[in-house]
């Protein structure tokens, strides 16, 4: 069974600027701080690159401009960039743009602020969803309380891996978080697989300065 990767990268980027200002620090788009010798959106892709996937799609929309100029050389021959339009729209609509523009029966579903979760992780939510029981009614995910088959979707959010036709039925026509969208599948009698992390910071994503920094560490 086929499966491609969408990244999300479409944020406001909000609570990183108010961050920012408050420091007095220069207002740059938290997916284009260094991280190591790369930035943190270009880590992010690398992790997925890595894996033996038929795509990778970059989803841009907020502050598409400079994420661009900061690593589209770099990176379009190996990604496919699309922009939402209108910019303005949450999370679920990046994901279903995103999808749109696969063919594969599954996607690996990332947000770009991810750079901790490593591909080993990524490699383990595949393994399990294609081997699941029913892979089409099967969502394999980063775990937030408890791994292994899950009783609840409570907390939930990405990375996950799910059948790309199934999800865009439930994301069609939503604008919203992820959450809520994950517990309406749940509720629906989907099987949810919670993977284990490898390390604590798989579980952070950069959302703050502080959070920023704490992976640096």
């Amino acid at each position: 069974m086929s499966i491609s990767t969408v990244i999300t990268a479409a944020g406001k980027n909000s609570r990183m600027r108010k961050d920012q200002l408050a420091r007095n620090l220069e207002l740059k788009n938290k997916l284009i701080l260094p991280f190591g010798d790369k930035t943190v959106i270009e880590t992010t892709i690398d992790n997925a690159l890595s894996l033996n996937v038929d795509e990778c799609i970059v989803v841009l929309g907020h502050y598409s401009s400079e994420i661009k100029e900061a690593i589209f050389d770099n990176y379009k021959d190996k990604v496919k960039f699309i922009e939402n339009n209108p910019v303005d729209v949450g999370l679920s609509v990046s994901l279903y743009n995103g999808l749109s523009n696969i063919t594969s029966d599954f996607a690996l579903c990332i947000t770009a602020d991810q750079p901790t979760v490593l591909p080993e992780t990524f490699e383990k939510m595949i393994e399990t969803s294609q081997e699941s029981d029913d892979p089409f009614h099967t969502i394999s995910i980063l775990r937030r309380r408890k791994s292994g088959l899950l009783d609840t979707a409570e907390g939930l959010g990405m990375p996950f891996v799910a059948p790309r036709e199934n999800l865009m039925k439930y994301l069609e026509n939503e604008d919203d978080n992820l959450n809520p969208i994950l517990r309406k599948i749940f509720a629906d009698g989907y099987t949810f697989y919670g993977i284990k992390e490898k390390n604590k910071k798989e579980l952070l994503n950069i959302n703050h300065y502080d959070d920023y920094l704490n992976l640096l560490d």
